[in-house]
């Protein structure tokens, strides 16, 4: 490791003490980088769900994860492990399976994207989550093509708002929920083709109105529960339900015979668990499919705010009010 890097760093965790559930900040050894590896001073990370449900307990890191939260980061490779010497100096942002609020993080020189001009190190941090999330759901699992009508729950999210952004960029008709009219408005603004409040109308007659009763191609469900059978009866014969998180429970009841009458289609993902030869292939379909849009400016995510790394426990409380609308970043400084 080179010798003008410290030896220690700044570094956020849940709080190791029974019963409290905050965040707290440590002081950790800086982790070396092995074979393919980077080390990245982090300028910015990304705050996403299930950094909310790390901090309470709720989902622990994978074998070999950190404890450190974080699952993107924006920076500088600083150093390289063996067979990845040739990026060291450059600009990139990452998805990592852990260790993003810290000072700084290991990648995976095959998660990592360059970043260009047009993104600011914030930005570039609120990317790579959603990004590589939408792609593999929307787009590979769940199959949406040019002109095809989608349903994205949660449609003012992180999540929602890449989808709204890339389904305008590749063609597609994408309607939203959302909880308040003015959430409704925003994404609409941002270019979804339509807005649905769910606590005062119901999306599934929505669906069927907007789509002249065919209903849609594809669901991005991160609902769960007693949305999904909603779900299948949004879709047109043919469609594909994607669950991608279950915040309303892991469980539901359907009716088989609907599925095979339609030929439904359902699946789903986790990406955190995935190993890194995965990644590192949807990074490769990203570059080539979607990145030169980031390149061009055409495509940014939405930032709702950023806060200090020492205020993380801030940017937490502002994701669990739902107020939000896009990504939460947080910054390193000087």
């Amino acid at each position: 490791m080179p010798g003008s890097l410290p030896s220690t760093m700044k570094a956020v965790i849940a709080s190791p003490t029974e019963g409290d559930d905050r965040l707290v900040m440590v002081e950790r050894p800086l982790p070396e980088p092995g074979p393919g590896e980077a080390l990245i001073k982090v300028a910015a990370a990304g705050v996403n769900r299930p950094d909310i449900l790390q901090r309470r307990g709720m989902y622990p890191p994978p074998p070999g994860a950190p404890d450190v939260l974080g699952l993107e980061i924006a920076g500088e490779i600083v150093a390289t492990g063996e067979g990845a010497e040739e990026v060291l100096g450059q600009r990139v942002c990452a998805l990592v399976a852990g260790g993003g609020y810290a000072e700084y993080c290991l990648a995976p020189i095959g998660t990592c994207l360059a970043v260009p001009d047009a993104l600011s190190m914030v930005e570039a941090a609120a990317m790579p989550e959603t990004l590589f999330t939408v792609w593999v759901n929307l787009f590979e699992r769940g199959f949406a093509a040019d002109g095809d009508w989608v349903l994205i729950h949660g449609g003012t999210s992180g999540i929602g708002t890449m989808g709204i952004a890339l389904g305008t960029l590749f063609g597609l008709h994408v309607i939203v929920t959302c909880g308040t009219d003015l959430k409704c408005r925003r994404a609409l603004d941002l270019g979804a083709e339509a807005a649905i409040n769910y606590r005062s109308q119901d999306f599934v007659e929505e669906v069927h109105r907007l789509t002249d009763r065919k209903g849609v191609s594809v669901v991005v469900d991160m609902v769960g529960g007693d949305y999904l059978p909603r779900n299948l009866s949004c879709l047109a014969e043919e469609g594909r339900h994607v669950s991608i998180a279950v915040q309303r429970g892991p469980s539901a009841e359907i009716h088989i015979v609907d599925i095979m009458r339609r030929r439904l289609t359902l699946t789903g993902s986790t990406l955190r668990p995935r190993s890194v030869e995965f990644k590192t292939m949807v990074a490769d379909e990203i570059a080539k499919t979607v990145w030169p849009y980031v390149e061009g400016g055409r495509l940014k995510p939405v930032i709702d705010r950023v806060y200090p790394l020492a205020d993380a426990n801030e940017a937490h409380a502002r994701m669990e009010s739902g107020e939000h609308v896009g990504k939460i970043v947080l910054e390193m400084g000087e």
